[in-house]
């Protein structure tokens, strides 16, 4: 097995104060950004795509392709704000995603789409004669999917249902497996994960789409894997030493599993990477999503999963734990007089009856 790091010994859970701190400033600043930006006239708290909001995905077939950068200039001329482009597999067919543009009035998706439709059929124009391209047009719609605003509700509920049953199937699991303390603090540690990340997006204004629902997904998974390494290796060492204290065990299980926490984190953080620069418009949210959140669920194995752990533990233990022996000589003792007064009151009549 590669190490990169040997015989560390840093005290981590001496610094949870200041890690705590810090987790704080960052769901603070999220919610913050989330809250003013709700507050205000004409700003949302988050950048919802098409796939929640509604709109409509037009696929486009030109006979002399433009650049993406070309149709998304001509889209915005027309008023289309916040179109993604990308090509659809081949060199002279793109797919347009329109936002909602029309009014919610209607429960038709369809009639909802019509006005983004319309607009960016107008947009298109201006490359040439709207048409099939057999027939002599310039640009052809070949294909058209509509998600109105009734659908975008339902599926951001989907989205938060299946994150909260994958929690909780976590916690069951990590419960059973270890102890309840390790599988709350695994899930809140993940609960973290998601609001610090969802807090960049509020803050930057990332488009969220169903991408970013499937990247929180594989964070979530990520995180917890992690967090499972480190609580399994102190499940190790407390059956080795069982004298030992379960704060030296927890620092020396971080220090024992960091090299591969650094490993897997720092090969997984450079492919994302390599998608946030070169995967294009289409997997800028996916992949963002993924870089924030890989970094703060590496971080949070370490600063907020082991110390809500130990913590959690220590406070099972101590209300469990016994009274200890001089408490219960304390009591014996208290008792005693009680006992004898009885006794004599007993012989006392005893004496009376002969």
């Amino acid at each position: 097995m590669i190490r990169l790091l040997h015989n560390v010994k840093i005290d981590w859970l001496s610094k949870r104060r200041i890690f705590l701190f810090f987790s704080a400033v960052l769901l603070l600043a999220g919610l913050a950004s989330a809250v003013v930006r709700y507050a205000l006239p004409g700003m949302e708290p988050f950048n919802l795509g098409v796939d929640f909001k509604g709109g409509t995905l037009l696929t486009v077939r030109f006979s002399q392709p433009p650049s993406e950068d070309a149709v998304r200039t001509a889209l915005a001329q027309k008023g289309i704000r916040d179109a993604v482009v990308q090509t659809a597999g081949k060199p002279n067919e793109f797919l347009v995603k329109v936002p909602l543009q029309g009014t919610a009035e209607s429960n038709s998706a369809e009639a909802q789409v019509d006005p983004g439709q319309t607009l960016a059929a107008e947009a298109l124009g201006t490359f040439g004669a709207v048409g099939k391209i057999s027939e002599g047009g310039a640009v052809e719609i070949i294909g058209t999917d509509a998600v109105g605003a009734v659908a975008g509700p339902a599926l951001r509920n989907r989205a938060v249902a299946v994150t909260l049953l994958a929690l909780v199937g976590m916690l069951l699991y990590i419960a059973y497996r270890f102890e309840w303390a390790y599988g709350a603090a695994a899930v809140i540690t993940v609960i973290h994960d998601v609001l610090v990340t969802l807090g960049f997006f509020s803050i930057f204004q990332w488009e969220i789409n169903l991408t970013v629902v499937a990247a929180f997904l594989t964070l979530v998974g990520f995180s917890m894997n992690d967090t499972i390494v480190t609580f399994d290796r102190v499940r190790e060492n407390l059956r080795l030493r069982r004298r030992e204290t379960l704060y030296n065990i927890t620092n020396e299980a971080i220090n024992q599993t960091l090299s591969r926490t650094i490993i897997t984190g720092g090969l997984v953080l450079f492919s994302v990477l390599g998608l946030v620069v070169f995967g294009g418009e289409v997997l800028h949210s996916f992949s963002l999503a993924l870089f924030v959140g890989i970094i703060v669920g590496t971080y949070s194995t370490i600063a907020i999963a082991s110390p809500i752990m130990v913590w959690w533990q220590q406070r099972l233990e101590a209300k469990n734990k016994p009274l200890p022996i001089g408490a219960r000589g304390n009591t014996a003792t208290a008792a005693a007089p009680k006992t004898t007064a009885r006794n004599a009151k007993a012989s006392a009549a005893a004496r009376g009856s002969r």
